[in-house]
């Protein structure tokens, strides 16, 4: 498609955006965690795919230079939420406010049995909470390597790091989420016991 894209065929871009924007949309909120923040770095990837399009090597895999965009603009956005010190747009107790989605929002899955969705539900909060609270390099390697999929090798082409720093900040990214995810099933079976 970017081929055809590139051959002067609007056509194939507007293809282009609809076959990835979901995937690259749930990848971008739940590294950021804001729904109308990933709209705009969603927005943003495309329109640098669309600039910079003459210059990519049509020899290469389109999507991990697609996904290398997004993250490089997730964090630009991440470094400038930082300077501005921004509120979250939703509150710690949730928020009903379309504009105020939650990390939660994008961990929604309806193909569950009806019996089985609070339980399904308590454990997608939790996995939710903990990767939301993971250091930035470990979060981002987990969406990339478990929630999207990619292999080591474009997940090191799309972070720019060495394959071995995939590899080591992937397996700390598990350890990590396991030792957290842990801890906060025990700080929940401490509450309802009281």
């Amino acid at each position: 498609m970017l081929a055809d894209f590139l051959a002067g065929s609007q056509a194939a871009f507007e293809r282009l955006v609809q076959r990835h924007s979901d995937d690259l949309f749930r990848f971008v909120g739940r590294f950021i965690r804001s729904a109308a923040a990933a709209e705009d770095v969603v927005q943003e990837t495309f329109v640098q795919v669309f600039q910079s399009a003459s210059g990519f090597d049509l020899s290469r895999r389109f999507r991990p230079w697609l996904y290398t965009i997004a993250a490089n603009k997730a964090r630009d956005h991440l470094r400038s939420k930082v300077r501005k010190k921004e509120l979250p747009l939703s509150p710690a107790g949730g928020s009903d406010d379309a504009e105020g989605a939650s990390y939660l929002d994008f961990l929604s899955d309806d193909s569950s049995p009806p019996e089985a969705a609070m339980e399904v539900e308590e454990t997608r909060k939790r996995v939710g909470e903990v990767v939301s609270r993971m250091p930035d390099n470990l979060r981002e390697v987990l969406l990339l390597g478990y929630f999207q999929r990619f292999a080591y090798k474009e997940i090191a082409d799309i972070l720019s790091i060495p394959l071995g720093t995939v590899k080591s900040r992937l397996h700390a990214a598990v350890a990590h989420f396991a030792e957290q995810y842990k801890r906060l099933e025990k700080e929940e079976g401490r509450s309802i016991q009281r």
